[in-house]
This record gives C-alpha cells, structure tokens and sequence, in this order.
C-alpha cells in the first residue's frame, strides 16, 4: 500500500511518441528541436489535464539530451536524461505561479537565469498557471523574458490564456492544447487497465472517458477511484452506480415514448429517474445533450461529432433517422427553452413535466389531427 502510485504520475508519457491526443503540438515541438529553431519562450494553453506541464517537462529534458533519437526524442540514457527522471536536473526549474505569483518570487527567479548552467545545453524554467502572477510580477519578468541569455528557455503553461497579458503573449510561441477525445482517451485507458490487471467492460471505459471531459488526468483518477470501487472489474452498471451518472438508456427509451406520444410512459419513465436521485436540471441538462447527439448523427458526416463508441453512435443513429429533423428541431428547442427556464419555476417537478407534456403532444394523433 505504501508503493501505491496513482495511474496519473505512473503512466506520464516520457516522451513525445507516447504524449496523448496532442499530435499536432508534439510533431511540431519535434520538429524545432530537430531543425533547431527553438524560441526562446513557449505558452502552452488548454483546459486540466490535457497534457500542458507534461509536455513541457518533456521539451525541457529533451533540448538537454546529449544523444537524442533521429526523429528528435530524448534517449533516456545520457547522464541529463537519468538525472531529470530521478528528478535531480540542475538545469530545470519548476515554478508554481499560483503560489509564487509576486514580484519577490519573479525578481528571484529572474536573477538566477543570469548564471549559466554548469552541466548541459540549455537552463529551462517551466512555470506553471502563469496567469496567476500578478501584474508587478508580470512587468518583472517582461525584460529577462524579451532578452534572455541564449541558454534559457521558459515555458509557461496556463488554463486561462485570456488572463495572460498581451506583452506576454507577444513574446512566445504559443501553443494551444485541444481536449482529448473520447477514443483517445478510451485508448490508453485500455493499455493501463491491462498493464494493472484490472478486468473492464469497453462501455465502462467509455463512460468515464465522457465523464473526464476531454482531461487525461480526470479519466485517470476516476478510473483509479472505480477500481477501488468494483474491486478491479469496471462494468459499466458499477461505474454508473459510483459516478451517479444517468444511463443514456433512460434518453433513449424517453424519445422512444414521447416520438409515440406516449405521454404516460414518458412521465413514468421521469419518475423513476427522479426516484433515482436525479433533480430536474440534471435530466434536462442531459436530454438536450441526447437531442444534440441525434441531431448530428442524421449526417454522417457529423457523426463524428459524438464523443462515444460505435455502438453508441450506431444507435443514435437509428434513432435519428427515425424521428427525422422537424421533430428533433421541436424536441430540441423544447427542452433547450425548458432548461433555460428551470431555475425560475416554482414548482420544478410540475414544470418539466409540463415540458414533456408539450413534447409528447406533437405526436398525439389529436394534436396531429
């Protein structure tokens, strides 16, 4: 128990090649380190856990690597490399800016890049939540940052690049992370159930790649916490159990009954939804994103667009086709008027039932009629 490593520190990508879901930044961070054009200060920018400060640490024990790989990735054997990964670099500096974010912190930091690095190429400093700094801290470090000595580099990383200032911004390169898809993250979720010997059902691990929003770091640790839960066999009814997570079931089944105007079913159906601890904002949040979902599987070029796997998207697309947009149209812009308009109800359980209410109408044979 004392060895326990969390999923997310034991399975860091190490080098580019195994970084997830961000191809286009690492081939053309690569591609600097191989043609030698690297700028002086990069600003990488993206939501949690989509792969910033990894990237970052891994650029920094790359640029320093005595023997790099032909396609530009860092040996791992060097004396550079073994000391980054035993976390004992001289040359690489991590700053938290959301705990050092003043002008003492800055002016320190800015007086150390003027001594040259004793062993190695380059001195990197890598901070992190850049944005955090404050705005003396800012003008601090504006000049070091504009004129640095050849041998450093920084790397600033921040979730708000909007909070970064333009002078800032203005002087590196920057690099903007997207949020790793569903797949993706499903992927390596896979290679690290298999590398534990934690048994999983594929629609398990698809629910908790959804439920991370696009974050590597949050699939990791609800996969770590689920593991714990189901005793190392991840279904998909205990994940649901333990993430208190709708099952989109419950949607399917739901547009099945209002598209029959089977106002009776479809009440009953929010009923035991509700008994199931799931409040009105919940249930609408999530049909108007199922609405969503089969609006873009009637093409099959926007199929794409739903994070999932096959099965779920095959079955969507079923279900697109058989309610056909003018009735998705009027479901969505229902449901969409409804939950927009939850907060102010008085009677909540009333008015989301009257919402399904007005759903379920437009395929009763007397409002047809």
């Amino acid at each position: 128990m004392d060895n326990f490593v969390v999923s997310a520190r034991k399975y860091r990508p190490a080098t580019f090649a195994t970084v997830v879901g961000q191809e286009h930044i690492t081939r053309t961070l690569k591609n600097a380190i191989l043609t030698g054009q690297l700028p002086q200060a990069f600003l990488f920018c993206g939501s949690r856990g989509v792969g910033k400060t990894t990237c970052a640490r891994i650029l920094a024990k790359t640029i320093n690597c005595e023997h790099r790989t032909p396609d530009g990735e860092a040996c791992n054997e060097c004396e550079s490399c073994r000391s980054f990964n035993d976390g004992a670099s001289m040359n690489i500096f991590e700053l938290d800016a959301a705990s050092n974010n003043g002008v003492d912190n800055m002016r320190e930091l800015t007086q150390q890049v003027y001594i040259p690095p004793q062993t190695g190429r380059y001195k990197v400093y890598i901070i992190d939540e850049v944005h955090m700094l404050s705005t003396g801290a800012f003008n601090a470090f504006l000049k070091t940052l504009e004129e640095p000595p050849a041998y450093a580099k920084f790397i600033l990383a921040t979730t708000e690049k909007n909070k970064v200032i333009p002078t800032i911004l203005s002087r590196c390169q920057v690099f903007d992370f997207k949020r790793i898809e569903v797949p993706d993250i499903v992927h390596h979720l896979e290679f690290v159930a298999r590398n534990e010997g934690v048994t999983f059902e594929p629609e398990a691990l698809e629910l908790i790649a959804s439920k991370a929003e696009g974050g590597m770091r949050d699939a990791l640790s609800t996969f770590d916490q689920l593991v714990n839960f189901t005793q190392g066999n991840l279904t998909y009814q205990g994940c649901l159990e333990n993430l208190n997570v709708l099952d989109t079931d419950y949607y399917f089944r739901l547009v099945d009954c209002l598209r029959a105007g089977d106002l009776s079913q479809s009440l009953l159906l929010y009923q035991d939804i509700t008994a199931r601890g799931f409040g009105g904002q919940h249930f609408l949040t999530g049909l108007c994103e199922h609405l969503r979902n089969l609006m873009v599987s009637l093409d099959p070029q926007t199929l794409s667009l739903v994070e999932g796997g096959e099965k779920l998207r095959a079955r969507l697309g079923q279900q697109a086709q058989q309610c056909g947009l003018p009735l998705l149209l009027n479901y969505l812009g229902t449901a969409s008027d409804f939950e927009y308009r939850f907060r102010e109800a008085n009677n909540k359980r009333l008015f989301v039932e009257i919402g399904l209410m007005k759903m379920a109408a437009v395929s009763m044979p007397q409002a047809q009629g």
